[in-house]
């Protein structure tokens, strides 16, 4: 009986401790190894320079060639305006005329000034009063004559140059203030643009730098005039590159002898800068970070499935062109399976 209960014991001991021995390290080592070798299939082509004729194609607002808020030099009633908003004026031409009581107390006393002054001339060649006595006297004189000399410029006030009055913000008898009333949060009587011609200013990528050049020709349409096109010309390349777009800005001339474009239209301003090459890719491998405007591609480097950010450039159908100084013709563009990877992901080409 006691053999018996001994058997029973040995077998169970030997079921219990099979049934909690440690996994065999070998079958470990075999489904890490299944695991770690998944490899992702996908399908690669290589990339090259392509030719193409260079075009930019960017939108702006026209805005005026010149544009300012006409102002005195200092509060007072405006006596007269000589022009209404439409109206077209002429460099020279009176737009309006301030309260001249001040000026013209002033110029009598200039006036007066000027008899004293030929008076003490007279005494000084006599010996009568002294130099010094003299030299004060000129210097009154001269402070008050530029004095009315700046209050007839600012009394009357006169068109800088040819254009159309945009805005009127008084009528006669009203006190102009100072403070600032118009839209761009400036003091104005009148706004005076010069229209013809207007300008385009577009954002360009830094990467265009070295191509832009003054004087090179675009061309600009409008949604108002449908096909019809307008040429222009590269007035003024701004000198610096915004870190934060990594664009620079680029104002364009564009004639307007008949009128007909008007300021705050929205264009369409295209550039051509010659025959080029560049890498085209098809769209859809060129892929955006979710709630950014990251756009990035994947390449096929020794089995491993790796990540580069690009910028893209001009599209052409289906095609897109890609900027990037880290990637090269002949480098393995991913172009199926690129949707299912991350970085660093084993892949397996299957061309």
């Amino acid at each position: 009986m006691k053999a018996i209960k001994l058997l029973t014991i040995t077998i169970f001991s030997i079921i219990l401790y099979t049934g909690c021995a440690p996994e065999n390290a070998d079958n470990k080592e075999s489904n890490g190894a299944a695991a770690a070798a998944v490899e992702i299939p996908v399908r690669t082509v290589s990339l090259a320079m392509l030719p193409i004729t260079r075009t930019l194609d960017y939108t702006s607002t026209l805005k005026p060639y010149e544009e300012v808020n006409l102002t005195p030099a200092s509060p007072g009633r405006i006596e007269k305006l000589f022009v209404e908003p439409g109206d077209r004026v002429k460099k020279g031409d009176r737009l309006f005329l301030m309260d001249q009581t001040q000026l013209k107390q002033t110029e009598i006393q200039l006036k007066s000034m000027a008899v004293d002054l030929e008076r003490m001339s007279t005494l000084l060649k006599t010996g009568s009063i002294t130099q010094s006595t003299y030299d004060q006297l000129k210097t009154n004189y001269d402070v008050t004559k530029s004095s009315v000399n700046f209050m007839k410029d600012n009394t009357l006030i006169n068109a800088p140059y040819n254009g159309i009055i945009t805005a009127k913000y008084f009528e006669d008898g009203e006190m102009y203030s100072g403070a600032p009333n118009t839209s761009a949060g400036k003091a104005a009587v009148v706004t005076l643009m010069q229209i013809d011609p207007v300008k385009a200013i577009v954002n360009i990528t830094e990467y265009y730098y070295p191509m832009i050049k003054k004087g090179m020709k675009a061309t600009i349409g409008t949604d108002v005039y449908g096909d019809k096109v307008y040429d222009g010309s590269v007035m003024l390349i701004y000198p610096v590159i915004d870190p934060v777009s990594r664009t620079f800005q680029v104002e364009i001339s564009v004639p307007n002898t008949g009128n007909e474009l008007k300021p705050g239209m929205y264009a369409n301003v295209a550039m051509t800068l010659g025959e080029d090459k560049a890498i085209i890719v098809p769209a859809n491998t060129v892929l955006q970070q979710e709630g950014t405007n990251i756009r990035y591609i994947f390449l096929e480097e020794n089995g491993v499935a790796r990540r580069y950010n690009v910028t893209i450039g001009k599209r052409y159908d289906d095609k897109i062109e890609i900027i990037s100084n880290k990637i090269k013709p002949g480098d393995k563009l991913i172009v199926d399976g690129q949707t299912k990877l991350a970085d660093n992901d084993k892949v397996k080409v299957v061309n």
